[in-house]
């Protein structure tokens, strides 16, 4: 497989994956970020742990679903991350949309 096989493989994967995205996001209530994944989930916990001086960010997601184009099943019921990075956390807004009846 030549190097531009490979990439247009990763651009295709990608372009699934985000479609994936695009359909699963009203299902989930939060969007976790970390250094290293990309995370939707309907329950999320995070606990600030101290190690040796060191402090670090435990992640539980429970019902989740996770952006890994190396991962055949994306769904997950539960998660735990371990960071020492950043952890961003937010709710997502549905807007209640027309039925297409409605219109």
């Amino acid at each position: 497989m030549s190097e531009e096989d490979l990439e247009r493989y990763e651009t295709d994967v990608e372009l699934q994956i985000y479609r994936e995205y695009r359909d699963v996001l009203p299902m989930f209530r939060y969007v976790v970020e970390t250094e290293r994944r990309f995370y939707l989930a309907n329950e999320v916990e995070i606990h600030t742990r101290d190690s040796a001086g060191s402090v670090y960010f435990q992640i539980e997601l429970k019902d989740a679903w996770v952006w890994d184009m190396y991962r055949p099943a994306r769904f997950l019921k539960q998660v735990k991350v371990m960071t020492f990075r950043d952890v961003n956390v937010e709710e997502v807004e549905h807007l209640d949309l027309p039925k297409p009846e409605d219109l």
